[in-house]
């Protein structure tokens, strides 16, 4: 494309703007070749434009800066307000807009976006639409290669994505968009056709600094809303009765527990699964899940949610959710010979160890204990972890505290901030997570719950800027 036509949605005066050749568009210098569009974005270890000339040397046949002196260039820079911005504007021109063509469903909350999406990409499937599903597990589409991402890409890879997926005859998408990508406009160029809310609760604080931060991060999804789309949103979350005053698209109200637009008729809970009725004016969708807890029946009615608002038959959506698998990670259930129940989940917000840790005592004999093992991701939001720490001391017999991704921080000191105020005899301190799993694996009777939380299936631990492979799935299927 020319690079006059590419930029005409971000400068006012295209006269001065050069008609060369532009062939790809990078933000990483490295990524650069002949024929290149440099864009240079100030990010949150390092400033884009400090690499101009790096990008020049490899090819790049112009540069997007924010006007910082960067010395006089031998090829065209074009100056902007926002480059962040600039980026998706430009990546979505330079792929035509892709996400016009496609119907494009939109998830955010702290919680149940990936469950939420993988319910609904499963209700599409059965609705025999050519769907796609975006996010935290990667790409997954049928004949796609999948690639493990960020919950929500750059806009550039989003883009091209979303343009491959068109090109190839996808109708639907369904992606989790993370408060990050809201926050740099990652996604600011892409058309929603629904947007879904889970939940808000205490995570990202380190990036956020605070809650009103965070909730106006996730907003930006719902004012961007054109007035022709729907907005799903969950009212039972008190940031969600907050959230529908911020949608510019007429409000889809869901609820656990009072009539809404959709609300539960009834449904009913155990540790093989989920089932009940869905209500939704005279429609009624009646499902039979293998999720388990109150949590997933949250994510089961935004998905069905969806799928109303598709206008999808009710027996696609039943369809959908009865045949959609436990997510990797994420309330795993192995059960030992002996009857131990061992529950993998990657919870790591004091909300979702409410979540998690309420549903399974609900669910177990009084007879029998839960234990947890988990611990704190270091060089994050501090201010989590004794309300972790309380909240798992208030459910267990026993809380197994080990490393979980310590990074560059002190583990003394993240165990320390864990354990603040809690009885000694409560709680048991490993430095090697593998040696505090065995451990605990051994020592839980028969009928006890052993949660084991925070890493979900992640094949490593983060150690001073080291990946060291690990996995909590193979300790344990060793174990069993």
């Amino acid at each position: 494309m020319k690079l006059n036509s590419l930029v005409k949605n971000i400068v006012q005066d295209k006269s001065n703007v050069s008609d060369i050749n532009i062939n790809n568009i990078c933000t990483n210098s490295k990524d650069v070749g002949r024929g290149s569009l440099f864009v240079a974005i100030n990010g949150i270890n390092n400033d884009g434009h400090d690499y101009i000339n790096e990008a020049v040397e490899n090819g790049a046949s112009a540069v997007i800066s924010n006007g910082r002196d960067v010395g006089k260039l031998p090829i065209p820079n074009v100056k902007v307000s926002n480059t962040r911005l600039a980026v998706s504007r430009v990546a979505a021109e330079f792929y035509n807009y892709p996400s016009r063509e496609i119907k494009i469903i939109g998830i955010t909350g702290t919680n149940g976006k990936t469950t939420t999406a993988s319910l609904v990409y499963a209700i599409l499937k059965s609705a025999n639409y050519k769907a796609a599903q975006i996010g935290t597990l990667g790409v997954i589409a049928d004949d796609y290669e999948i690639n493990n991402t960020l919950t929500t890409p750059d806009p550039i890879t989003l883009h091209k994505i979303l343009r491959d997926l068109s090109d190839n005859n996808f109708t639907h998408v369904v992606m989790e968009v993370s408060s990050h990508a809201l926050d740099q406009l990652r996604v600011s160029d892409i058309d929603f056709d629904i947007s879904v809310f889970t939940n808000l609760s205490n995570e990202h604080l380190d990036y956020h600094n605070d809650m009103e931060t965070y909730f106006k991060a996730k907003s930006k999804l719902f004012r961007m809303m054109p007035i022709t789309s729907t907005s799903i949103i969950n009212i039972d979350d008190e940031y969600g009765k907050k959230m529908k005053l911020e949608s510019s698209a007429p409000v889809i109200s869901i609820s656990m527990k009072n009539k809404s637009d959709i609300y539960f008729e009834r449904v009913n809970y155990s540790l093989k699964g989920l089932n009940g009725m869905i209500g939704a004016g005279n429609e009624k969708i009646e499902f039979n899940s293998k999720l388990i807890g109150e949590f997933n029946a949250e994510n089961i009615i935004s998905a069905a949610s969806v799928g109303i608002a598709l206008n999808i038959n009710s027996k696609d959506i039943e369809n959908g959710i009865n045949s959609a698998k436990v997510i990797n990670g994420r309330m795993e259930i192995f059960k030992t010979k002996n009857k131990k129940n061992i529950v993998i989940d990657y919870a790591h917000t004091p909300d979702s160890y409410l979540k998690v840790l309420s549903t399974l005592k609900n669910l177990i004999d009084e007879k029998n204990k839960i234990h947890v093992l988990f611990g704190c991701g270091g060089d994050r939001d501090n201010s989590k972890r004794n309300k972790m720490g309380k909240i798992a001391a208030d459910f267990a017999e026993k809380l197994w505290i080990t490393p979980d991704n310590p990074r560059f921080e002190n583990i003394d000191k993240i165990n320390l901030e864990i354990t603040k105020g809690l009885d000694k005899k409560k709680y048991e301190i490993f430095h090697d997570r593998e040696v505090g799993l065995m451990t605990a694996l051994s020592k839980i009777k028969s009928g006890d719950i052993l949660a084991v939380l925070g890493k979900g299936r992640e094949r490593f631990q983060d150690v001073k800027g080291n990946k060291i492979k690990y996995s909590d799935i193979e300790i344990i299927e060793k174990f069993l």
